[in-house]
C-alpha cells in the first residue's frame, strides 16, 4: 500500500510506509550521560478555548507521556520552550505543569528538572526581574526538582549591558538552594532574546556568560546552550569549571556533540528527544558500553528530521514535536495549546511523517499511517 503525500515543491508523490517498527524497549537510567527530553503538553481538545486564553491541558495525557519517558531511562526537563512556554503555556500553567509533573517523578523515580523565568511579567524594572524569578524558583525548590534558570525576554529588555545580568544571575545563585542549569536560548528559538547577555556579538556575550559561571561553580550544575553552533558550543564546553557540565541543546548537530571527543562530551536536554527518546536512549545504551561507532549509528540518521522540524522558523519546532506524538498514538488528537496547529504547512507534515516512518519511531505504523491519511484528508489531498 502507498499514501500520496505533497512535496516540498508542489504536486503529490508516492510512499511506501514501513510495515514493522524498531524495536526499543524501556530500560534502566542511562549512565554515561545526563540526558534530559524536553516534553511537549498535551492540549485538552474539547476545551473551548483560544489562542490568546490561558491554556487548556490534558493531564492525563501529559503526565502519561512523561512516565513514557522516564520508562527508557530518559530524564524529563518540564515547562521548558518544548512545552510552550511563552507561546501558550503561561506561568499559572506552567506553574501547575511543574507541581503535577514532580510530584509524578517522585512517584515513579523518574529524574525531573523544571524551567524558571520571568514571564508571569511581560516586562519590568530589575528588581522587578529578579522578583519574577525568585517567585518561580520558589515554586521549582519547592516541589523537589532541580531548576533550570532560563533566559528571560523581560531580562533582555531591561538590562542595559552584561553588568546586569552579572548582577541579575548571581543574585538568583546565591540564593539557590541546589546547583542550577543555566540555559543560554538563542534568537533563532526566540527572537526577543537577541542580544541576550548584554551584546548581540557572540564572542562578547560568551565572555559574559562563562563569568557568571566563573563567579558561581558550585552553584551550576551545568549549562544548556541552544545556539546551534557546534564549535561555539564545543569552545564553551572547554573552558567551563571542572564539575560543570555542558548539556547540548544543539537540535542540528547532537549526535557528535554527545559522543565528544579526546578533550569531553556534552550530555543532552533536548527537544527533539520528545519524539526520539526511546531512540536516543537506546544509542546512548550503546554508549554506556564505550561503543561511539554504534550510538551513531543509530543517532546520526535521526538528524535529517531533526533538522526539518528545526527548520527557520525554528521556533515553530513544538508543532512538529506534538504531530509526531499523534502519530505516535501518545495522544488521541492533533490540537495545541494556542492553536500552534497551524503554525507548519502540510508538505511539511508529510516530509516529518516521511522520515519518523523511515526511521521506524511510530510504534503502531498502521495507525500512523491512517492517522496521515485523515489529515491529507482534512486539507482535501484525495488518496
Amino acid at each position: 500500500m502507498t499514501i500520496r503525500l505533497p512535496g516540498l515543491r508542489g504536486g503529490l508523490r508516492a510512499y511506501e510506509p514501513r510495515a514493522e517498527p524498531l524495536a526499543l524497549t524501556p530500560g534502566a537510567p542511562l549512565t554515561s550521560r545526563t540526558v534530559f527530553s524536553a516534553a511537549h503538553v498535551v492540549a485538552d481538545p474539547y476545551a473551548d478555548t483560544s489562542p490568546d486564553a490561558p491554556a487548556a491541558v490534558d493531564w492525563d495525557a501529559t503526565l502519561a507521556f512523561r512516565r513514557h519517558l522516564w520508562s527508557h531511562g530518559l530524564g524529563v526537563a518540564e515547562a521548558m520552550d518544548t512545552a510552550q512556554r511563552g507561546m501558550g503555556l503561561d506561568w499559572a500553567g506552567a506553574a501547575e505543569l511543574i507541581r503535577r509533573s514532580a510530584a509524578e517523578a517522585k512517584a515513579v523515580g523518574g529524574r525531573i528538572a523544571c524551567g524558571v523565568g520571568t514571564d508571569q511579567i511581560a516586562a519590568g524594572s530589575l528588581g522587578e526581574v529578579r522578583a519574577a524569578y525568585e517567585e518561580q524558583l520558589a515554586v521549582v525548590e519547592e516541589s523537589g526538582a532541580q531548576a533550570i534558570l532560563m533566559a528571560s525576554r523581560a531580562l533582555c529588555a531591561a538590562a542595559s549591558g552584561p553588568e546586569d545580568y552579572l548582577e541579575v544571575y548571581g543574585h538568583l545563585l546565591r540564593q539557590a538552594g541546589e546547583p542550577v542549569v543555566l540555559h543560554w536560548l538563542g534568537p533563532m528559538f526566540d527572537p526577543a532574546l537577541e542580544g541576550y547577555w548584554g551584546s548581540s556579538d557572540l564572542d562578547t556575550a560568551t565572555e559574559t556568560f562563562l563569568e557568571v559561571i566563573a563567579a558561581h561553580p558550585d552553584k551550576v550544575d551545568g549549562i544548556k546552550v541552544s545556539l546551534l553552533d557546534a564549535a561555539r558550543e564545543i569552545d564553551i564546553r572547554r573552558r567551563l569549571p571542572q564539575g560543570v557540565r555542558c548539556y547540548t541543546g544543539d537540535d542540528f548537530n547532537y549526535p557528535e556533540l554527545i559522543a565528544g571527543d579526546e578533550k569531553g562530551f556534552s550530555h543532552a536536554l533536548l527537544g527533539i528527544f520528545d519524539p526520539l527518546g526511546p531512540l536516543a536512549a537506546e544509542a546512548v545504551r550503546a554508549l554506556d558500553t564505550g561503543d561511539v561507532t554504534g550510538f551513531r549509528e543509530l543517532l546520526d540518521p535521526t538528524v535529517e528530521l531533526s533538522r526539518h522540524l528545526f527548520q527557520t522558523p525554528t521556533r515553530f519546532y513544538k508543532t512538529g514535536v506534538v504531530f509526531l506524538a499523534w502519530l505516535a498514538g501518545h495522544q488521541s488528537h492533533f490540537t495545541m495549546v494556542g492553536g500552534l496547529q497551524s503554525a507548519r504547512s502540510l508538505p511539511h507534515f508529510a516530509r516529518a511523517y516521511e522520515l519518523a516512518d523511515q526511521l521506524g519511531l511510530f510504534p503502531d505504523p498502521k495507525q500512523a499511517e491512517e492517522r496521515m491519511r485523515n489529515l491529507l484528508a482534512l486539507y482535501g489531498v484525495a488518496q
